[in-house]
């Protein structure tokens, strides 16, 4: 059991600590509203990957591979939901007062991760490398993958956001701040691209 965990989470590593749409998500909504405002846009990511991770390891790839519209579908919406983030967050400061400004709520969290086809291939990719090597009963052993793929990725997430709460710290003038924003605007805009031909 010890030797698959480690296994599990040096196959994660790199897939939950580079830059991918919800890293980059994070560490926006970290630099732009600090690390407390994103606790509930985090609470929503982290239980809709639990109960997406879960479906598919309990068969939903097998739906979407069946569907190969519905994917493409995903595909898309997902890559607009993030270019659609990556303008407001690059607008913001320039055009939004004090007032209108808000961070991620918990369905943005949801939506982040349910409109992320990526998301979808890497769950699937995990389970064919880890569950049948997993050992002990099919069920228990995808609720274990999927405890331990959310947990890994909120530990991940949770550094992105220290990251951009940290570098948001350096830059706390205003002319500063828009430039923040708009750095990190265009870096959701390229995840967005990313996505979209990935």
């Amino acid at each position: 059991m010890i030797a698959s965990m480690l296994a599990l989470l040096a196959f994660l590593l790199p897939l939950a600590y580079s830059p991918g749409p919800g890293n980059m998500f994070f560490a926006a909504n970290g630099a732009r509203f600090g690390v407390r405002a994103t606790i509930p846009a985090s609470i929503g990511y982290h239980l809709a990957t639990w109960i997406v991770t879960a479906a598919i390891g309990f068969g939903f790839m097998a739906t979407l591979e069946r569907l190969p519209g519905l994917f493409m579908a995903i595909k898309w919406a997902g890559s607009a939901y993030v270019l659609y983030l990556a303008w407001k967050l690059f607008r913001a400061g320039a055009v939004e007062t004090a007032e209108d400004a808000r961070p991620a709520g918990f369905m943005d969290g949801v939506v982040l991760l349910v409109l992320n086809p990526k998301a979808y291939v890497i769950i699937a990719l995990m389970f064919s490398q880890f569950l049948n090597g997993s050992g002990g009963p099919y069920t228990a052993a995808v609720l274990w993958i999927t405890t331990v793929f959310t947990l890994n990725n909120l530990v991940a997430f949770t550094v992105w956001t220290l990251i951009g709460d940290r570098i948001a710290a350096q830059f706390s003038e205003e002319r500063h701040a828009h430039l923040l924003n708009r750095l990190f605007g265009l870096v959701l805009a390229g995840v967005a691209i990313w996505m979209m031909v990935g």
